[in-house]
């Protein structure tokens, strides 16, 4: 398994990281590529990767705020350009009224697309050829964080949260964390998570390796700091998410 970080930013853009976006592939099995989340920006990065737009036939979304879904009709838009009539949204209760509303908004796009939409809640699924099990999360609007297994490797991504156990749970044994980490420890804030109540969260649970991401503006120039903060509890491997950054998490598993 292999996933690229598209976008590891927030709601108040910096110029420096798209909105949240992660590219799955699964090289040496039968997974189809996968875009998980679909925020401002993120469609640039998916043309710059060796899949493009016209290679994603699937999007998972962990919930609907605007940072999450923004560039979904933009998709849609250069999949038919482009020549890709089909597309596949799968996500929490919602997703479905979602998507009627943006056609209702673009009406010029109804019927361009052959769209297939399914929501999922809590528990285990199929997903684009990948074993999936997803956990609510707690957040300002209901959504639902993802464990990814294929034949090689286990990642989880947390979506939008606050540092919770179920989060740490599903991510044990995960070769990657994607784990949302918005703001540094002196920001009192809900919704969200801080590194110290993230490490703390996480301290015990066997996992390979932790990427920060969903930074906000507030954390430039804490990001070190942030490090150090999860990695004093959880005593593993944490780094700061990039925009382009690819993982393969099979070398992370030995």
């Amino acid at each position: 398994m292999r996933v690229t970080f598209l976008g590891t930013g927030s709601a108040m853009p910096t110029g420096e990281r798209f909105q949240t976006g992660l590219l799955i592939e699964d090289p040496d099995g039968d997974a189809e590529p996968l875009l998980v989340d679909c925020g401002s920006g993120v469609l640039h990065g998916l043309a710059s990767t060796n899949v493009g737009y016209e290679g994603i036939s699937t999007v998972l979304l962990t919930h609907h705020h605007l940072d999450h879904v923004s560039d979904l009709m933009a998709l849609l838009k250069a999949r038919w350009l482009a020549g890709e009539t089909e597309l596949t949204i799968v996500g929490p209760d919602g997703t479905e009224s979602l998507l009627d509303g943006l056609l209702d908004v673009h009406e010029y796009m109804q019927g361009r697309i052959d769209l297939t939409v399914r929501e999922v809640g809590p528990g285990s699924t199929t997903v684009a050829g990948y074993d999936v099990r997803a956990v609510e999360t707690v957040h300002s609007m209901y959504c639902l964080a993802y464990r990814f297994e294929s034949e090689d490797a286990i990642f989880t991504f947390s979506g939008d949260t606050e540092a919770i156990d179920a989060v740490a749970d599903l991510a044990e044994g995960s070769a990657v964390l994607a784990h949302d980490c918005s703001f540094p420890d002196e920001i009192d804030v809900e919704n969200h998570p801080t590194p110290s109540t993230l490490g703390s969260v996480l301290a015990g649970h066997e996992i390979g390796r932790v990427y920060l991401t969903h930074l906000y503006p507030h954390t430039d120039g804490h990001h070190e700091e942030m490090i150090e903060a999860v990695e004093e509890q959880l005593n593993g491997d944490v780094r700061i998410a990039r925009d382009g950054l690819t993982v393969d998490l099979r070398r992370t598993n030995g």
